[in-house]
């Protein structure tokens, strides 16, 4: 696979109206570049199912146009669906073998998308006694037979273990390496993150977001939380000093960003304002999505159960 100098996909205005005048996308534009990984981001309902079905020919827009730069041909494009569409009495294999015939590949190519989804062990097992994961793996199996430049996949990490989501990372970004591109859906910019070069965020059908993960970063660092004797009094320090990201919470505490501990402690200094604590307060992803799409915000770990873990947003590719 070699990348080409036009973007992979092209989407302009796209908007869908169903029967019952609900709105599944409205006004949507974006590219995907070639040789890149796009994520459709949001919560349930959203649109992010509605956009991959019309991107695929399964859905009609109501308004808007779409262009695939190899066409929907199934040597050009792989999709990964959900429901995933296993047949419930054929085998891991045998289910292989069929889209294989479908797509003009011989059997020798089941057995190299076997490898590479690491379904090999279980290649005689039905779906009943597959994992949600294994059946995941299945169906991207299935769409990587032909080897197609393009991958559309709807929500593939749903049911992945830890060790499987860092295995699916790993792959995707393998394909793009090669000069492939992918386009994937997720409710969670946890999963994103790692392997996206871009960003499209979707609430109630509409963008709310796009851009890079690095930039979305910026728009929502992490910052230091300080209490002291007079939070307006180390602000203003603080701006002398060039560190104008300063805010004053309800709670009366200064939420700082950029600054480190040691610049807030000696601009206190200089102001004459006692400090009580400095608690960094690291901006988990899902919270940044939440604010974006006004859906509920991760809750917190139940009796027994770890918290959430605090991560980066990446780096800029």
């Amino acid at each position: 696979m070699t990348a080409t100098a036009r973007p992979a996909i092209v989407v302009r205005g796209m908007s869908k109206r169903y029967e019952d005048f609900s709105i599944g996308a409205q006004d949507i534009s974006f590219d995907v570049e070639s040789g890149t990984c796009a994520a459709l981001v949001g919560p349930p309902g959203s649109g992010k199912s509605t956009v991959a079905g019309i991107l695929l020919g399964l859905l009609p827009p109501t308004a808007g146009e779409v262009t695939l730069a190899g066409g929907r041909s199934s040597s050009a494009v792989g999709a990964v669906l959900a429901p995933r569409g296993l047949h419930p009495r054929r085998t891991v294999r045998d289910h292989l073998r069929v889209y294989a015939a479908a797509a003009g590949c011989p059997d020798s190519r089941v057995r190299t998308v076997l490898d590479i989804t690491g379904l090999t062990d279980r290649a005689r097992t039905v779906p009943d006694d597959l994992t949600p994961g294994e059946t995941t793996r299945t169906a991207l199996a299935a769409a990587l037979l032909p080897d197609p430049r393009l991958l559309i996949l709807d929500d593939p990490a749903a049911g992945m273990q830890p060790s499987e989501l860092s295995w699916l990372q790993g792959l995707l970004r393998g394909h793009t390496r090669r000069g492939g591109t992918v386009l994937f859906t997720t409710p969670s910019l946890v999963t994103a993150l790692p392997i996206a070069d871009h960003l499209v965020v979707l609430s109630n059908g509409s963008v709310v977001y796009q851009g890079s993960p690095a930039r979305l970063r910026r728009r929502n660092p992490d910052r230091l939380v300080v209490a002291s004797s007079s939070s307006i009094a180390v602000a203003t320090a603080l701006a002398a000093r060039g560190f104008t990201d300063a805010v004053i919470r309800p709670d009366e505490q200064l939420a700082v960003a950029e600054a480190t501990e040691a610049d807030i402690v000696a601009a206190a200094r200089a102001a004459d304002v006692r400090l009580h604590r400095i608690v960094a307060d690291h901006i988990h992803p899902d919270r940044v999505l939440a604010s974006l799409t006004h859906a509920a915000a991760p809750q917190p770990a139940g009796p027994g159960m770890p918290p959430p873990t605090s991560l980066p947003y990446g780096v800029a590719r």
